[in-house]
């Protein structure tokens, strides 16, 4: 079975949840003690054996691309300033990155559809870097891409549980438990407004098949007149079985003002030690 060593993170969306300053600062460069939010999934995608990521970017996120690259001028400062030891802080991460325009934020299932070329036949991972996971063990989307390798040709979704009143925020999935912590997905249903199905709440990490983007070409424009991903996932159960895992570890939203203080304030103290 081939292993999952590609990423796709999209990272094309307007941020308006952190407006205004995503105005001029894409929501994946908000900082956390001194990195970028979305530095935090690279990480996490290498820790977690991945060997090539996509980065779905729109035209006001060069910023990104600017962080993933050299600067032998501000290199050359620091050697003439004595501060030739701040280098090492400026390394790119060893991990081979692309990147692909979204030219209209038109929802998260067309962002992944622009990766299918880049996928090829290979099974690939889905990082939202909005949202990241902070575990004592193994590193969030390595626990997927562990259970994927029990699960051959599946699909594998990221899960956490949530209360009953935030339900209608997220993608939530109908559970049949097939062993501890694992359970194989009936249903799923994207930001249901009531009668949700479990507690069971989708987050940002998935492993997939390539199958998917068969499905993603089938998927109509859903909640806010955008391609949802959860909608292609629906649509692919039919024929497809699909898994899910509650991920082990801490999900901190940076797109949520508590969530994102309470975020810096544990990776400070983390530092500190």
């Amino acid at each position: 079975m081939k292993r999952v060593k590609k990423a796709i993170i999209p990272a094309a969306g307007y941020g308006t949840r952190n407006l205004p300053i995503t105005k001029v600062l894409p929501k994946e460069m908000i900082p956390i003690c001194g990195r970028p939010a979305i530095d935090y999934i690279v990480q996490e995608a290498i820790e977690s054996g991945i060997e090539d990521i996509l980065i779905v970017v729109s035209r006001s996120k060069n910023l990104i691309l600017d962080y993933y690259d050299t600067n032998p001028e501000l290199e050359e400062y620091l050697k003439a300033h004595n501060k030739a030891e701040l280098i090492e802080k400026l390394q790119i991460p060893n991990v081979r990155i692309q990147y692909v325009r979204q030219n209209y934020a038109s929802g998260l299932g067309s962002a992944v559809n622009l990766g299918k070329r880049f996928v090829g036949d290979e099974p690939f991972a889905v990082m939202l870097p909005d949202e990241i996971i902070l575990s004592k063990n193994n590193p969030p989307l390595l626990q997927l891409i562990d259970m994927y390798q029990n699960y051959k040709a599946a699909s594998i979704i990221g899960l956490k549980v949530v209360d009953d009143s935030l339900l209608k925020n997220y993608g939530v999935i109908s559970p049949k438990q097939i062993a501890d912590n694992q359970y194989k997905i009936e249903d799923i249903v994207e930001k249901p407004q009531e009668s949700p199905p479990s507690n069971f709440a989708v987050i940002g990490r998935y492993i997939f098949e390539p199958t998917l983007f068969d499905y993603l070409e089938k998927t109509n424009p859903g909640i806010g007149s955008e391609m949802q991903l959860t909608d292609a996932i629906k649509l692919m159960l039919k024929k497809h079985p699909s898994y899910a895992t509650v991920i082990k570890g801490k999900t901190y939203d940076v797109s949520k003002i508590p969530e994102y203080i309470a975020l810096i304030n544990k990776v400070w103290k983390s530092t500190e030690k």
